[in-house]
């Protein structure tokens, strides 16, 4: 008697990664002395800096920010100077001590758990900081101020959230030609057009120690050096930096497979924050596969938003203006198709109004309503 074999449930897997994206400004205010008197709620701004792809800039009340602390104080705030809805964001302030001795006035988020969680600025000119940050009697007999002038440190961090699953996309590597390496590179800066075959040393020029210490690795293993040991650093974001600027050399060196190795690699780590950057480099590079799985990752509207508000997306509007066309375009296809999709699913589906889940909500009149869904 036979039996029906009932299909095996698909299994998935996903992992959300909540993370800041950092980075510090140092604001210095000389002649302090001067910016007294200007009244409560006057400040001194700095320079607007970038972080997170937001603009901020720091602010710093010398009568305070409030009337009614009459003067007492000094305010220092951090400010959002973009425009942005619910930025959610840690922060550090330090008030430098100039004495050598370290005793910093620090105050942080990042050194522990915030029980409400990070900070949220809802609009362009939100602000996070101290009213009452620090009496001016006792800034004005300390070691925060020297020389009549003072300096100030900031670190925010922008709070992220990525999706890692399976990875979706990747790039086929070529076999194993070791020795054929050598050849290229001995090729390139010997005889090639950027070298002079009549000299008795080379100067190696536009390239890196540790880059150049990389290739070598490469030349002698035939796979792709280990990026942390080289740079001694454990930061994702430095071995990405490092993996393009080997990839920009290799592809100058004529090392294909160095150079689809360094595509693969940074085509494991994209992310909304990289691949802007890693976009750009695809297509200086002539990198084609890189360019097209780049294209589409960011064209995804889950990742699109995150990759708009990156550095690295405002450096690709000045510098490679004609992706952004290209990007606009992918993003198109990419929602046409999904749009498609779902169309002939839901034709497919046969589910009529009798399928479908009910809820209830209430009406300005109190009366219930029923409501389809």
């Amino acid at each position: 008697m036979a039996t029906n074999q009932q299909p095996q449930p698909s299994t998935s897997t996903s992992t959300s990664i909540i993370e800041t994206v950092n980075g510090s400004h140092t604001f210095t205010i000389s002649g302090y002395s001067l910016a007294k008197g200007m009244g409560p709620g006057k400040y001194i701004a700095s320079d607007v800096f970038t972080v997170g792809g937001y603009d901020w800039a720091m602010y710093f009340y010398p009568d305070g920010k409030n009337a009614e602390d009459t003067m007492m104080y000094v305010s220092v705030f951090i400010a959002l100077a973009s425009d942005g809805t619910d930025v959610r964001a840690l922060f550090e302030l330090t008030l430098v001590d100039q004495s050598g001795k370290g005793k910093h006035k620090v105050h942080s988020h990042f050194d522990r758990a915030l029980e409400s969680g990070p900070y949220s600025l809802k609009y362009r000119g939100s602000m996070w900081g101290y009213k009452r940050f620090l009496r001016r009697t006792a800034l004005e007999t300390s070691d925060y101020i020297k020389d009549d002038k003072l300096i100030m440190h900031c670190t925010v961090g922008v709070v992220r959230n990525r999706v890692e699953g399976p990875k979706m996309y990747s790039i086929p590597l070529p076999p194993s030609d070791m020795g054929q390496g050598l050849k290229n590179l001995l090729g390139a800066q010997f005889f090639g057009l950027i070298g002079d075959r009549n000299i008795d040393e080379v100067v190696v020029e536009d390239v890196e120690p540790s880059i150049f210490k990389a290739m070598l690795q490469f030349i002698y293993t035939d796979d792709l050096p280990n990026i942390r040991e080289i740079t001694g650093s454990t930061s994702s974001h430095t071995s990405i930096i490092v993996v393009q600027h080997l990839l920009a050399a290799a592809d100058r060196y004529n090392l294909d497979r160095l150079k689809i190795l360094c595509e693969a690699k940074l085509c494991e780590e994209i992310s909304p924050d990289t691949v802007a950057t890693t976009l750009a480099l695809a297509e200086q590079h002539h990198c084609h596969q890189l360019k097209a799985i780049c294209l589409k990752y960011a064209a995804d509207s889950i990742n699109l938003g995150v990759v708009m508000q990156s550095d690295g997306y405002k450096n690709l509007e000045n510098s490679c203006p004609s992706l952004l066309s290209e990007l606009l375009n992918t993003f198109a296809l990419v929602n046409e198709k999904f749009a498609n999709v779902s169309i002939k699913k839901k034709r497919s589906s046969g589910a009529d109004e009798s399928d479908r889940g009910t809820g209830e909500s209430v009406n300005s009149e109190g009366r219930r309503v029923r409501r389809r869904y």
